[in-house]
């Protein structure tokens, strides 16, 4: 595959922890790719109501247009909530809902809301990749009891028929990525609304897409990443770098970070599992970015199955350029005006914490969309069993370079009546840049000094 093409996996990493081995794929599963399939192992076919679509292939740059700054029209900027799923009616509605939404029903009865409009099967990949997740389809391979992956580096979608609920959650995290820099903003408000911006700068960097870099030398390395922070005065200037790996039990993330204050480069060994994420006041842990990341080994991941849930989708109303951030962050939760759920087919992984291992999320139930692989929605337990936070990846296909991604993710805290809000770029210099060509040099230790600014 070209490395214009060639997709890279996701922020995050070598996931998986299960104890079960996949069975190698039979030739006629592998042929049902691109038949009754769709070439990255969704169902093709529609559901039997009708209110789940055929998948037809996703739409194209011709589905709206580009912009100044990278930003794109919303394709479906003319359609209207078929219903709206409130409160006072949400149980005609449970089947379809996953336990963390309830709880947002019921955490927050007169405000939270779920606009909900047809489904659209909108995402599709360059055929490159779909090339690549037939040719390779059977070959990637659990090791290390489901915590690390082999013969699969640098690939797309590693498990196109999972077989295993680490599967599933590696099909996220190998999903179709390119090189990218962003701008984009984090808040955190207050029970009375009330926030500070975090303005973040970030880059990622994929060895098979970077002209410098040999990846046949570097076969475990998943990708590079920096983020910067750029505001608030009293934090900006402070930067992190991470190498991450596909098997991080066999090489851990080496993560550095460079303190403005202090003006000094150290190991970051936080970064990672439960550790805090970047200015985020405590409301999200390291493995809450990009929905999850990090390193499999300390839960078992249980396959759940298939069902179908009203998710976040198609979320073209949060990336318009001229919405204004205070207009989206409410107090309690985003404004429900910005958002869009439509009814998708979705993977259920349920993950444990080991015996032995140690995390403040002791249950995690991730629900994946079968047309991107990307995570959706999550709920996150604690060591009591209550359901403590329940994340919300709004979902935006980007078609003029065919990528899926988050128009914003959110990450509520039930008990505290709090949440963390980050990914939105509206008023910032650019969308997402996509022709961006990083350098190795740009994530190197040396590199976070001259990054930094005070």
């Amino acid at each position: 595959m070209q490395k214009t093409l060639m997709g890279a996996c996701g922020l995050a990493l070598s996931l998986l922890a299960t104890s079960v081995m996949a069975q190698s794929l039979t030739q006629d599963e592998i042929n049902q790719l691109g038949n009754n399939l769709t070439p990255i192992g969704a169902e093709k076919a529609g559901n039997a109501s009708g209110t789940i679509p055929e998948w037809t292939g996703g739409i194209g740059p011709d589905a709206g247009t580009k912009l100044e700054d990278n930003f794109s029209t919303n394709p479906y900027a003319n359609e209207q909530p078929e219903f709206v799923i409130t409160a006072q009616n949400y149980q005609q509605y449970s089947e379809n809902l996953t336990p963390g939404q309830i709880a947002l029903f019921e955490r927050y009865p007169e405000t939270y809301r779920m606009p909900v409009y047809q489904s659209h099967r909108s995402v599709g990949y360059p055929q490159a990749v779909y090339d690549q997740v037939k040719r390779t389809a059977g070959q990637a391979k659990l090791v290390n009891a489901g915590d690390g992956i082999d013969n699969f580096a640098h690939g797309t979608f590693a498990f196109p028929i999972p077989k295993t609920g680490g599967e599933v959650v590696w099909n996220h995290l190998t999903r179709y990525r390119i090189n990218t820099k962003r701008w984009y903003m984090q808040a955190m408000p207050q029970t009375n609304g009330s926030y500070t911006l975090i303005k973040l700068e970030e880059e990622v960097g994929y060895p098979q897409l970077m002209d410098d870099v040999d990846e046949a030398s570097i076969p475990n390395t998943l990708l590079f990443f920096k983020q910067s922070v750029n505001a608030p005065s009293r934090l900006a200037g402070n930067v992190l770098v991470v190498h991450d790996t596909l098997d991080q039990l066999k090489e851990p993330r080496m993560a550095w970070v460079y303190n403005a204050g202090q003006r000094r480069v150290r190991r970051a060994p936080q970064v990672a599992y439960d550790g805090p994420g970047t200015a985020s006041d405590g409301m999200r842990t390291s493995d809450n970015f990009a929905m999850y990341n990090g390193a499999p080994d300390r839960y078992d991941w249980k396959l759940v199955g298939k069902k179908e849930i009203y998710v976040p989708y198609n979320s073209y109303k949060m990336t318009q350029p001229g919405v204004k951030y205070e207009d989206v962050l409410n107090a309690g939760h985003i404004n429900p005006e910005y958002t869009r759920f439509e009814l998708h087919r979705v993977w259920e992984v349920q993950g444990n914490v080991k015996d032995g291992q140690r995390h403040i999320y002791a249950q995690r139930n991730f629900f994946m969309d079968e047309d991107s692989w990307l995570l959706n929605l999550a709920d996150h337990y604690d060591g009591r069993g209550t359901l403590w936070r329940v994340g919300e990846g709004h979902v935006a296909f980007n078609y003029n370079v065919s990528l899926p991604g988050y128009a914003i993710e959110t990450l509520y805290d039930l008990l505290a009546g709090r949440y963390i809000a980050l990914g939105m770029y509206t008023e910032e210099v650019s969308a997402p840049q996509f022709d961006f060509k990083p350098t190795y040099n740009q994530f190197t230790p040396a590199a976070l000094r001259s990054s930094g600014i005070r």
